[in-house]
């Protein structure tokens, strides 16, 4: 992802957040949508459920 597409000098603090948060979302969707094709589930939104086990969560 190219932070130059999403963002540029001239926009707020707010609309640079939003614009990440837009993006993130979006390439979330995306993965989820070939994981599904291939029978398969994405990476979760919260990378820190990868440090849990499963009985902690």
């Amino acid at each position: 992802m190219n932070a130059s597409a999403i963002i540029d000098d001239n926009m707020t603090l707010e609309e640079k957040l939003a614009a990440i948060d837009a993006a993130m979302a979006t390439a979330q969707v995306q993965a989820d949508q070939n994981a599904a094709a291939q029978g398969m589930i994405a990476a979760p939104l919260d990378p820190a459920d990868l440090t849990m086990c499963d009985g902690c969560q």
